[in-house]
């Protein structure tokens, strides 16, 4: 059978792929994975690989892909012949393109079906997993809506500033905008900063704290129009009297409060993408401990669960606010309309999931209620290090 003579069943659409880069800079990356996880059809492909970004071991990675896309193809041997064969000339024409694996980074997510394939580059480090289902497996991608996977870095001195973008999979690069001033000297148009007004008033240190200040604010009015409407952590690379003025005139609500103190003049490009890295690790610490201690007043009130029955349930009612769930979890089973788990021996084609389906009906429930928060972490991350944890709008 060829794939001509099949090509009346359905439309291959055109292969997208995507890397964390990219899936930062869409303009609501939750909505594109939530548009995974309402795809529903008798043959859906999730594979996760881990790889790795060195440029030599290419080959590697092309080849890790061949066994897990050889083993979804053997559990879809029941499954319609043409849907089957759609799905393995997608993979195949992954496999062949060889200017895909020429970039990596340290984990791969495919999701093919028979009308399409979507990969995703991803930072984190994950474990294998081949699941054939009648939906997608979209656990791993979860991660990059938990933790703070990109940031701005604005690299402030008296003499030069410039606005660097930061993620975890591709080099930092510096960022052009417009209006953005030369220095402080530029933005007063002086030719000095020690230069006087015409009054003769701003001179000695305090006209040097008005120029600054002026320069931070022309600093603010241009980067608005790139973070009108993000939340994309802008972190600070200035030393004093900068570091502080800078954040009295500042206006976006997205500014960290730590801070890279270092002369950001000494600072290259990379250097500065180091030290924002370590400080997204820390607000995401910050943040977990945070969840942890509410957790623990939640369940004081009855507001909690790390059953996975009871959040199949919740979820599927829309009574989860916040959960927080194991990327790694793999418990086969099914969870009905009502939300009854029924738990499997194995995983199967007649299975999926149960912390991803539930992860996935508390983040689309929520929406429609008043906006779940899903996280996904390690287990170690969890309280009790369960599979999941779960905090409840109310008491269910």
């Amino acid at each position: 059978m060829t794939l001509g003579s099949c090509a009346f069943g359905f439309i291959v659409q055109i292969n997208s792929r995507i890397s964390l880069h990219a899936l930062r800079r869409h303009p609501r990356p939750r909505a594109e994975i939530e548009a995974l996880m309402l795809q529903r059809g008798p043959a859906r492909v999730s594979l996760v690989l881990p790889t790795t970004p060195l440029s030599q071991e290419a080959q590697a990675n092309l080849i890790a892909l061949k066994n897990p896309s050889d083993e979804a193809i053997e559990q879809l041997a029941s499954h319609d012949k043409c849907e089957v064969l759609a799905i393995e000339e997608l993979l195949h024409d992954l496999i062949d393109d060889d200017d895909f694996w020429d970039v990596q980074v340290n984990s791969l997510a495919v999701y093919v079906s028979p009308e399409g394939l979507r990969s995703f580059r991803l930072p984190n480090h994950l474990k294998p997993a081949v699941k054939v289902s009648d939906r997608f497996h979209v656990q791993p991608l979860l991660r990059t809506l938990t933790v703070p996977q990109s940031a701005y870095v604005l690299a402030l001195a008296q003499n030069t500033v410039r606005l660097v973008a930061v993620s975890s999979d591709l080099p930092a690069v510096e960022i052009k905008l417009n209006g953005m001033p030369k220095d402080v000297a530029s933005s007063a148009r002086k030719a000095s900063i020690k230069d006087r007004s015409p009054s003769g008033r701003l001179q000695g240190s305090e006209g040097m704290k008005v120029r600054q200040a002026q320069y931070s604010r022309r600093i603010d009015q241009a980067l608005r129009l790139l973070l009108v409407g993000r939340e994309t952590p802008l972190i600070l690379a200035a030393s004093e009297p900068m570091q502080s003025i800078y954040r009295e005139v500042q206006s976006y609500p997205h500014l960290a409060q730590a801070a890279i103190l270092q002369n950001p003049e000494t600072q290259s490009d990379a250097d500065l993408a180091a030290s924002a890295r370590t400080i997204l690790d820390e607000l995401f610490r910050d943040e977990l401990a945070e969840i942890q201690s509410l957790y623990t007043l939640r369940a004081s009130q009855g507001r909690t669960t790390s059953d996975l029955a009871q959040a199949a349930r919740a979820a599927t009612y829309g009574a989860i606010q916040l959960l927080l769930i194991d990327i790694d979890d793999v418990t086969p089973g099914t969870i009905d309309d009502d939300g009854t788990v029924t738990f499997a021996d194995g995983p199967s084609a007649e299975s999926y999931g149960i912390v991803d389906e539930i992860a996935s009906r508390a983040l689309v429930m929520g929406a429609k209620v008043m906006g779940a928060k899903v996280m996904g972490v390690r287990k170690a991350d969890i309280p009790a290090e369960t599979s999941l944890a779960a905090i409840m709008r109310y008491q269910f």
